[in-house]
C-alpha cells in the first residue's frame, strides 16, 4: 500500500533546496564535531549537577563556570560553521534582490566585513589574554588561571576570519549563473 514518490525535480517553490555537498567545505566536520562534543559536555555537566543537587541538596560550584565557557565556545563554533556555510545573518531583501552580479558583490562585501570584524576581535583579544596571564587573574568559581578561558576567543575568532576569507574566495570564483530555469528543460 505504499507508493513511490514521483521522480524528477520538485516544482514546489516552498520546499527548501539543500546546497549540493560539493559546495560545502569538507573541513566543516571540525565545527560539526566540536558542536557535538561541546553539547554533550554541557548535557553531562548539567545532568551531573542536577543529580548531585537532587540527592545531596548541594551542587558542584564549578559547573556554572564551565557551562558558561562551553556555551561561549559553542556560539563561536556555530558562528564559524554559519560563516563557512554562508548562512550568517543578513537582510534577505537586499542580499537576494537585484541582479546576479549585485548579489555576488554583496556576498563578497559580507564576507569581507565578517573577516575584518573577527580579525579585529582576534587581534584585540590577544591583549585581554596577555593581561589575564601577566596579572595572574583567576576565575571566580574554580580559581584556575583566567587565560585558560580567554585564550580561545582570539583563536576561534581567527578561525572565523579564515572561514570568511575562504567564503570570499569561493564567492569570487563563482561564475554568474542564469536567473531563471532553463527554457529547454524537460518537465
Amino acid at each position: 500500500m505504499s507508493s513511490t514518490p514521483p521522480q524528477g525535480p520538485v516544482t514546489d517553490a516552498s520546499v527548501p533546496v539543500a546546497a549540493p555537498a560539493s559546495e560545502e567545505p569538507r573541513s566543516l566536520r571540525i565545527e560539526d564535531w566540536l558542536t557535538v562534543i561541546v553539547m554533550a559536555a554541557l548535557a553531562l555537566i548539567t545532568f551531573a549537577n542536577v543529580l548531585v543537587r537532587y540527592f545531596t541538596s548541594s551542587s558542584f560550584a564549578w559547573t556554572e563556570e564551565i557551562s558558561v565557557f562551553l556555551m561561549i565556545v559553542l556560539a563561536l563554533v556555530a558562528g564559524s560553521a554559519a560563516v563557512a556555510r554562508d548562512q550568517h545573518i543578513r537582510i534577505e531583501y537586499f542580499a537576494e534582490g537585484g541582479s546576479a552580479a549585485r548579489r555576488k558583490r554583496l556576498a563578497q562585501l559580507g564576507a569581507v566585513a565578517v573577516a575584518l570584524l573577527f580579525g579585529l576581535i582576534a587581534v584585540l583579544s590577544v591583549r585581554v589574554v596577555w593581561d589575564d596571564y601577566r596579572f595572574g587573574e583567576t576565575s571566580p568559581g574554580i580559581g584556575v588561571p583566567q587565560w585558560w578561558y580567554s585564550i580561545w576567543l582570539p583563536v576561534i575568532s581567527a578561525l572565523i576570519a579564515a572561514r570568511a576569507v575562504g567564503l570570499l574566495l569561493r564567492r569570487s570564483r563563482e561564475a554568474l549563473r542564469p536567473e531563471g530555469p532553463a527554457e529547454d528543460a524537460q518537465p
